[in-house]
Parts: C-alpha cells; sequence; structure tokens
C-alpha cells in the first residue's frame, strides 16, 4: 500500500467513506480556484460535518506527514485553496449553518460553509446585515472570507473581514481544537484572532465562527458620477474624503472596463465616459441631505459630466450589479484571461487606474 492509499484507508476509518473523495473525476474540482490561474490534484478530498471531523482528518494527515489545504466555496483569487504540492483539501461546504443570532449583542455564531449573503437574509429581520460584501458574496463563504480577509466596496467605510470577526474555533495542524479571540472587547492577552484572519489556512482550520453584525442604516443613497477625464475623477475622489466625507462606498470604474461591464450587465454605465464613481453613503437622512449636496458641488467643481441618483432600490441594485460583475464581464471578453479591473477604493493614483491582466499557465506567462 502506498502512502497515498494509506492516508485514505485512514481517513475512511475517521469519518463516512462517502465524504472521502479520491477518484479523479472528484478530484478535478478540487484543481483550482475562482482565477484559474494555477491548477494542481490533491490526493484526496475530505468532506468533514463537525469540529471533531475535521480535527480527526488533521491528526491522521499529521501522523502521515500529508500536506493539508482547507478549502470554502473556491472563490478566492490568490490560489490559497490550490494544493500545489498534493496533499489533502478539507473542504468545509458542509459546516453550512447559522448557529445561532443574539440580535441585542448583536452576534452570530456561524460555521464556515455558510455564504456570506446567506448570513444577510438569516439576520435582515432584526435589522441587521454582514458588513464584508466580497464581489463574491453570494457564492463565496464566511470561512473563506475570513481565510483571505476580504474585503469588498463597503469596507471603506465599516473595515475588512477582521473588523468583523470576534472569535473562532481552529482545529490546528496536529488536530488539536482551540479557542481564539473573545466576544469581550477587553480580552486579555495577544491578539492571535487578528493573526489568524488573513493566514489563507496556514495556520489551521477554522470550524465556528462569532462575528459581528452592523445594524442597517436609516437610508442609503446611491450615485454615479460620469467623467470625460480620468485624473479628474481622481482628484474627485480625494476631495470627496478631504471634505471630510466618509462614503459607505466609493470606486471608480475607468476604460475599456466601463463597455465590458455594460456589455455584460447593462447596469446603465456610459460606455464612452472615460471614468465613472459609484459612490454611496449610509446614515441618519439628516445627515445624507448634507452629504449629498456637498458630494454634488465636489462632483461639479472637478468637471464631471453628470451626476445620477438612483431613485429606488432596483436602481441602486442595478449599479452594484455593475460593481459585482465586473470580473465576470471581463472574462466574457476574453475568457482565458483575468483582468484586475480598475476599481479603486478611494485612491487618487493614476497607477491604480491601470487595468492589468494575467494569463493562465497554459499560456505560459508570470507575472
Amino acid at each position: 500500500m502506498n502512502q497515498r492509499e494509506h492516508l485514505i484507508t485512514e481517513l475512511r476509518r475517521v469519518i463516512d467513506p462517502r465524504y472521502v473523495l479520491s477518484r479523479p473525476e472528484e478530484l478535478m474540482l478540487y484543481e483550482y480556484d475562482g482565477s484559474a490561474l494555477d491548477q494542481a490534484t490533491p490526493e484526496v478530498v475530505v468532506v468533514p460535518g463537525s469540529t471533531a471531523e475535521v480535527a480527526a482528518c488533521l491528526q491522521v494527515a499529521h501522523r502521515l506527514g500529508a500536506h493539508v489545504v482547507p478549502r470554502g466555496a473556491g472563490t478566492g483569487l490568490a490560489g490559497g485553496s490550490v494544493p500545489e504540492q498534493g496533499g489533502m483539501v478539507v473542504a468545509l461546504t458542509r459546516l453550512d449553518r447559522v448557529l445561532s443570532v443574539d440580535p441585542v449583542a448583536r452576534t452570530a455564531v456561524v460555521q464556515p460553509g455558510v455564504v456570506n449573503s446567506e448570513l444577510t437574509v438569516a439576520v435582515m429581520q432584526y435589522g441587521l446585515h454582514f458588513a464584508p460584501d466580497p464581489s463574491s458574496q453570494k457564492s463565496s463563504t464566511v470561512g473563506g472570507n475570513v481565510a483571505a480577509n476580504a474585503g469588498g466596496p463597503h469596507c471603506l467605510k465599516y473595515g475588512v473581514t477582521t473588523n468583523h470577526v470576534l472569535a473562532a474555533t481552529v482545529a490546528l495542524a496536529d488536530g488539536s481544537v482551540v479557542q481564539l479571540g473573545s466576544t469581550a472587547s477587553d480580552a486579555p492577552g495577544y491578539d492571535l484572532l487578528g493573526i489568524f484572519v488573513g493566514s489563507e489556512g496556514t495556520l489551521g482550520v477554522v470550524t465556528e465562527l462569532t462575528v459581528r453584525l452592523t445594524p442597517d442604516p436609516e437610508e442609503i443613497r446611491t450615485f454615479l458620477a460620469i467623467f470625460d477625464d480620468m485624473e479628474a475623477a481622481g482628484r474627485c475622489v480625494s476631495a470627496i474624503i478631504a471634505a471630510g466625507i466618509i462614503p459607505a462606498a466609493l470606486e471608480m470604474l475607468v476604460g475599456e472596463g466601463i463597455a465590458a461591464v455594460e456589455a455584460s450587465v447593462n447596469a446603465g454605465y456610459p460606455a464612452d465616459a472615460r471614468a465613472v464613481l459609484l459612490i454611496e453613503i449610509d446614515g441618519l437622512s439628516e445627515d445624507l441631505e448634507q452629504q449629498t449636496a456637498q458630494i454634488g458641488r465636489i462632483v461639479a467643481d472637478h468637471g464631471a459630466r453628470e451626476l445620477r441618483a438612483a431613485t429606488d432600490p432596483a436602481q441602486r441594485a442595478k449599479l452594484w450589479a455593475g460593481r459585482k460583475g465586473a470580473l465576470a464581464a471581463c472574462a466574457r471578453i476574453a475568457p482565458t484571461i483575468i483582468f484586475k479591473m480598475a476599481w479603486c477604493r478611494a485612491r487618487a493614483s493614476r497607477n491604480c487606474c491601470a487595468c492589468l491582466k494575467r494569463s493562465q499557465r497554459a499560456t505560459g506567462s508570470r507575472w
């Protein structure tokens, strides 16, 4: 019996054999992530259904010296879930329950396989939501968000994932289980949770999370500022921040990216514009009146062709559909090319508005 066969046999002793995947047609589904920039085949994939099963699988891998790669929904673009050295992939998609919600404390305890947007749906009855909103939020999981410290358009005001995770249950490489973080704001000791969030599964496998929930704002206003000059749009971004306005989101799309998104999503972006700013503010209605007037003046002073305001939730959703669908829009043009879209979070640098591209491994090119 070779090492791979030994690994598979031992894993089938600690979890239901149905959740130990080893056939080639099963393994190929776990060779790549959302970028498709690199591929590597694991020796085996396990799909545990509890913290105890995760720990048991890690104990087996540790004893046999197998590499371990945790995986969420596989939507990442950084290669963190690609098993470059083979070994065992731990897929967390069965751990997909919202275990409890405390609307008073504004927290929820969830398993890592809960889909990002579905967590918000689960708590919306309490007037709460989960603030991190990466473009892949309809398919990415909370555990994957934690692994990558995902952000999203609204991280400008609300912060990235690490700002919304209070505690975690983590299985370490040897199968031991530890608790990181605390719901107490003044808990003593080192911030080990802060080290863990964003480590892309290199420090352990998360099996349970306590996350912070954010109250829904009283009002939301969304604008699209249209420019014929990209640099003017960049200066407008800086001017908005300099005026003391902290938008919930402030995003830029430039050049050919606008036309690509519009052809794909039909979000209402003018295809002939050199740049557009997607601006969103939220909060108390009285405050938003003043901020709306300020933004109008700043945008006009920087030569915007037009400032459009979403008049209802449907129009707002349509504008954001363009932002969320930017990567897929580029894939329609060149399926074997990954474009880094020119969405910029409150930056005025000329260089950050370049449309960068990477080819897949098959093309032989590298950055």
